[in-house]
């Protein structure tokens, strides 16, 4: 009470123009409510009393950290600054103002909200750039339109759907009735936010995209939905135009049995002025079917539109019946005109012969063949593609030589061809006797080797024909000798003369000096001997063996056997090898004798007799010394009794 009679006392004080000493010295002690404020009291309170403040304060509140401005300059100091000490008021608008929206907008108010006027406006929300911009309608409402009841409002977790708000409007609806019609609640599908009203539908969208007269004049609903029907299934033409096409009578299309896809024929510009794409079918119309503009009737006559078959005879049966140039008919000509006509023209026609298995090639086309040349008497009833069956008697005429008495095959393109029916060639490789050689040149004749045409040779054996060059030659004489007959084995068809003959094919092949230098077959074969000759060495070395005296071969059979090939080979006569070790344990390089058999054995024919004292004492006793041997004797015959192995001690 004391600082509150100090303080009115220093304000009567001041209002009656006391000096500030004095009111310095009647303030003195006193202590301000509201904190360090330097502002005099006078701008905010009268001498009359500490209550109520002045009506308009002395206080310019823009100096403070929070000017006033909007509608904070119309309240009164109190309604914000409900404490003495005029600091602790926040700055934040929730901290005067309660949130009504619950937190679901967050705690930024001024995001929505500003000092102006608590209503907000499209603008304040930053044009509900969230989830769901506000376009057209949408954006001249104010927020209460939508979010009713503002603080039970829902804002974060309101539905985007337009149904969701217009369910109303949806139910309401009777143009048509959305209900019955059981149209969706997807009211974005025909409506915009720019207008309710005047709706457009995608009709594409369901699958059944209007065009042609489905579009124009501008088509209401309910020239198709008749009775608010909007439930239909089918997108086919007949759904609506069944009535159409029962009463079609241009062609009548019950009685024609028409398939009720209307588009077959029918677009939707125009119902009238039908057209039908016969390529749809198994018949696609070319050349004259579709010159001059045909009509349907022109093929299917009587409204018979039931036609099963595509075969050209079907309509042309007359046409097959009467033709005479050829008549098809007596011809037995096949129904199938396609063969020989085409749809561009009927006359002119043409035949693919290589359909028949018989191409016509080469003579049988130019110059240009008529049919009646090969098909005499018009018979088109040929069954074989034989060249005799039209060329026998030009096979029974041929003289040069004669077809018939050679007995030659009537297969005439063996020799013959299309070309031209003479300068006839055969391939004598089909006959298993190929031409080589000589037999071609210089270009043979087939009356070289078929003398007087005799065509009717069975043998491939060379000497069925050079018998004679056979039983003539005498270089060497082949009959003389027993020569087989197989020419084959020694002649070629190179050249006759020159022969060879592979002696691998008998049991003795030639080897080493049997074949250098080049030998002659008398060489062995003396006297025309190609019969008897033995095939074992002595049976032409016998008189080498008899000859040979370094050893004597003959004088001692029972070392030299004649078994020549023991010691000798085809290679080189001399320097034969013998294998010592079969008659004693001695080296044949005993003392080195280097295979010198006079060495050891000194009488050439009698190879039983040998010297060891030669070599041995050099034919003097006194060399040597036995002094432990009885009875010693120095000669050959007693060294090797004791020494048979040639070595000392024995």
């Amino acid at each position: 009470m004391g600082d509150g009679v100090t303080l009115v006392a220093m304000l009567l004080l001041a209002l009656l123009g006391i000096p500030g000493v004095a009111q310095a010295q009647a303030y003195e002690g006193t202590h301000s409510p509201h904190g360090n404020l330097s502002t005099p009291c006078q701008n905010c309170h009268t001498a009359n009393a500490w209550r109520p403040i002045r009506a308009v304060p002395e206080f310019d509140h823009t100096q403070t950290r929070y000017p006033l401005r909007g509608m904070h300059q119309s309240v009164t100091c109190t309604q914000c600054h409900v404490k003495p000490v005029f600091t602790n008021v926040g700055q934040r608008c929730q901290d005067c103002h309660a949130d009504i929206h619950r937190r679901q907008l967050g705690a930024n108010c001024e995001q929505c909200h500003n000092v102006r006027g608590w209503q907000v406006s499209v603008q304040q929300v930053q044009q509900h750039n969230n989830r769901f911009p506000l376009t057209g309608a949408h954006a001249a409402v104010d927020c209460d339109s939508c979010h009713k009841g503002a603080a039970n409002s829902h804002f974060q977790t309101m539905s985007t759907a337009c149904y969701s708000c217009h369910a109303g409007d949806s139910q309401a609806t009777n143009n048509p009735n959305h209900v019955t019609a059981a149209f969706p609640t997807a009211c974005n599908d025909c409506h915009g936010t720019d207008n309710w009203l005047n709706a457009k539908f995608d009709h594409a969208s369901v699958g059944f995209p209007l065009s042609g007269g489905h579009a124009m004049p501008p088509r209401q609903c309910t020239d198709c939905h008749i009775n608010n029907n909007y439930n239909l299934s089918s997108t086919a033409c007949v759904t609506c135009h069944l009535k159409d096409y029962q009463a079609a009578s241009n062609p009548n299309h019950v009685t024609a049995k028409f398939s009720e896809t209307c588009n077959q024929c029918h677009n939707t510009t125009s119902w009238s002025n039908a057209s039908f794409n016969h390529s749809l079918t198994a018949f696609p119309l070319t050349g004259m079917h579709t010159v001059p503009p045909r009509q349907c009737t022109d093929c299917h006559v009587n409204n018979n539109y039931n036609l099963t078959s595509t075969a050209c005879v079907s309509c042309h049966l007359k046409d097959y019946q009467g033709t005479t140039n050829p008549n098809h008919v007596t011809s037995n000509f096949p129904q199938v005109c396609g063969s020989c006509h085409s749809t561009s023209t009927w006359l002119n026609a043409s035949f693919n012969h290589n359909s028949t298995g018989f191409p016509l090639t080469g003579m049988h086309t130019v110059p240009p063949r008529q049919c009646t040349d090969c098909h005499v008497n018009n018979n088109y009833n040929l069954t074989s593609a034989a060249c005799v069956t039209c060329h026998l008697k030009d096979y029974q005429g041929t003289t040069n030589p004669s077809h018939v008495a050679s007995s030659f095959p009537q297969t005439c393109d063996s020799c013959h061809s299309t070309s031209t029916w003479l300068n006839a060639t055969f391939n004598h490789n089909s006959t298993g006797f190929p031409l080589t050689g000589s037999h071609t040149v210089p270009p043979r004749q087939c009356t070289d080797c078929h003398v007087n045409n005799n065509y009717n040779l069975n043998s491939t054996a060379c000497y069925t024909c050079h018998q004679k060059d056979y039983a003539g030659t005498t270089n060497p004489a082949h009959t003389a000798a027993g020569f087989p007959t197989q020419c084959q084995l020694c002649h070629d068809t190179l050249v006759w003369t020159d022969s060879t003959f592979n002696h691998n094919n008998t049991p003795f092949p030639l080897t080493g000096s049997h074949t250098v230098p080049p030998r002659q077959c008398s060489d062995c074969h003396v006297n025309n001997n190609y019969t008897t000759l033995p095939t074992v060495c002595i049976g032409c070395h016998q008189t080498d063996y008899n000859n040979t005296t370094n050893p004597g071969h003959a004088a001692q059979p029972q070392f030299f056997p004649t078994t020549c090939q023991n010691c000798h080979n085809t290679i080189a006569w001399t320097g034969a090898t013998f294998n010592h070790t079969q008659y004693t344990q001695f080296s044949i390089n005993h003392g080195n004798a280097g295979g010198v058999c006079s060495t050891c054995h000194i009488n050439s024919n009698n190879y039983a007799i040998f010297q060891c004292t030669g070599c041995h004492g050099g034919n003097n006793p006194n060399n040597f010394q036995h002094d432990n041997v009885p009875g010693y004797v120095y000669n050959s015959i007693n060294c090797y009794q004791c020494h048979q192995s040639g070595q000392g001690g024995g």
